[in-house]
């Protein structure tokens, strides 16, 4: 085995001891694609396994070069309405608190993000719609000292889940890993052999344990030959358009929509 892809599947099951999947974004038509893709890296640097989306760029996502390809490693879910991006997120038991001006929004830093938690960014013209703000279990603001009112949706969407890992970080909540490790395996051979993850999918089947050195399974090999789709790929050359080695994430982005909402899957532009 190539001694990049070892060295690629090490540095993954290291990446995957941190993930939290109780903890989220939800980007309330946010259409600048730059602005979702500096989201999506935020979310890949403080251990989000998935952000939710309502509509990015007008329903066609597209990514900035600047996201150091973290759409790779975090799974983006597009939902066609908040109402179903919020059950969505309900459904995991998830606190929601929308970033949003009212008279009784609380500074940032006094909620609690150690509990399952959503943190809802509206647009960057409207901010939060009225009705995402009344479904909210909180509404938080940044306090703000100079003559702008507002920080871009990026910039405070960074500010804010990175207060969320000071909290989970003082809690422990990365001292142990917190996806099961099924999660991980399967999220490991995701991002090695994305391709072949994906056919695996299509056809109804689950994703294998990778061998001990990130390798897929000889049965896994075998019902692969089996299924349409072509050859088994090359996990160097399907990680080699990113940039260096995996920050985090846990992007299953090839499989089909489901009830959550539609997966997104885009190439790095």
């Amino acid at each position: 085995m190539p001694v990049m892809t070892q060295r690629r599947y090490r540095r993954i099951q290291e990446v995957l001891r941190f993930r939290q999947p109780d903890l989220t974004l939800l980007a309330e038509d946010v259409h600048k694609p730059h602005n979702l893709s500096a989201m999506l890296r935020t979310a890949d640097a403080v251990g989000v396994d998935r952000v939710h989306a309502t509509h990015p760029t007008g329903g066609l996502p597209t990514y900035s070069a600047t996201s150091a390809s973290a759409e790779r490693w975090v799974e983006l879910v597009v939902h066609p309405t908040l109402d179903a991006a919020l059950a969505a997120v309900r459904a995991q038991g998830m606190k929601v608190y929308a970033a949003h001006f009212a008279a009784d929004a609380v500074d940032f830093r006094e909620v609690d993000y150690t509990v399952p938690t959503c943190v809802l960014f509206g647009n960057e013209r409207d901010g939060v719609s009225e009705a995402a703000a009344a479904a909210a279990d909180a509404r938080i603001v940044i306090p703000m000292l100079g003559m702008v009112p507002s920080l871009n949706v990026s910039v405070a969407s960074a500010l804010v889940m990175f207060e969320a890992q000071r909290q989970r970080r003082a809690a422990g909540a990365y001292d142990a890993p917190r996806l099961t490790p099924a999660e991980r395996d399967a999220r490991a051979v995701a991002w090695l052999f994305p391709r072949e993850a994906a056919r695996l999918r299509a056809a109804g089947l689950p994703l294998p344990s990778p061998t001990p050195e990130g390798e897929l399974p000889e049965h896994a090999l075998a019902l692969l030959a089996r299924l349409p789709g072509g050859t088994l790929g090359d996990p160097e050359g399907a990680l080699s358009a990113a940039s260096g080695p995996p920050d985090a994430g846990g992007r299953a982005s090839e499989a089909a929509p489901d009830a959550r909402g539609t997966r997104e899957r885009h190439p790095p532009s």
